[in-house]
């Protein structure tokens, strides 16, 4: 089996307290997530899905841009139509948690995130009782819980993130092709709160 390598080699840039202030906005998040769902776009579709004027999306646009978190899709569009897709990011969350600048950012950012995480499981959820058989069986709603040390948790957390990583890796590699659709992949390890020895 190759060396696989370790879950901070596959992590996209982290990101500080300035883009962390930046990123925290409610219509930025709100864009960054469609582009992230479905793909480049322009800011005239983005405005459309949103409810937004044009003026209100490019300007996001452009601070999302400043600080790392869209790049033009260059080869798209023309010098009056610029495409946008979003660039990954890691949250050093406890560390911006800790810190009285960003700490109100973060937890919007978390409670944002949270929100729509439950809003794509109900949605497909809904959704799966008219989709093919195959994405049904392919699709995963599943929860685990275990008594684990520390070390054994961040083993697993690093076996995860590698397959992740390869098959991810891989998708990309191949390229759109018939029959491809997006996907998304949530991905939750965390500890439950303490409880007494002798409970089970």
């Amino acid at each position: 089996m190759a060396d696989r390598k370790t879950p901070s080699e596959h992590r996209a840039r982290p990101i500080g307290p300035e883009a962390m202030k930046a990123f925290a906005h409610p219509l930025r998040m709100a864009m960054y997530d469609l582009l992230s769902q479905r793909g480049s776009a322009t800011a005239t579709t983005l405005a459309a899905e949103l409810g937004e004027s044009t003026g209100q999306t490019s300007y996001h646009l452009r601070q999302l841009e400043r600080h790392g978190f869209v790049v033009e899709d260059e080869g798209r569009g023309t010098a009056r139509e610029r495409w946008w897709k979003a660039v990954g990011y890691s949250l050093e969350g406890v560390e911006l948690a800790k810190n009285p600048a960003t700490s109100a950012q973060v937890e919007l950012l978390l409670r944002t995130q949270v929100e729509q995480h439950a809003r794509d499981k109900v949605r497909w959820l809904q959704a799966s009782r008219e989709e093919p058989q195959e994405w049904v069986k392919a699709s995963l709603n599943d929860t685990t819980t275990a008594w684990m040390t520390a070390e054994e948790l961040l083993a697993l957390q690093e076996d995860l993130v590698a397959v992740l990583h390869e098959h991810h890796t891989r998708a990309k590699e191949r390229g759109e092709r018939e029959g491809v659709r997006r996907v998304r992949i949530y991905l939750d390890i965390l500890p439950l709160p303490h409880v007494d020895d002798d409970a089970s």
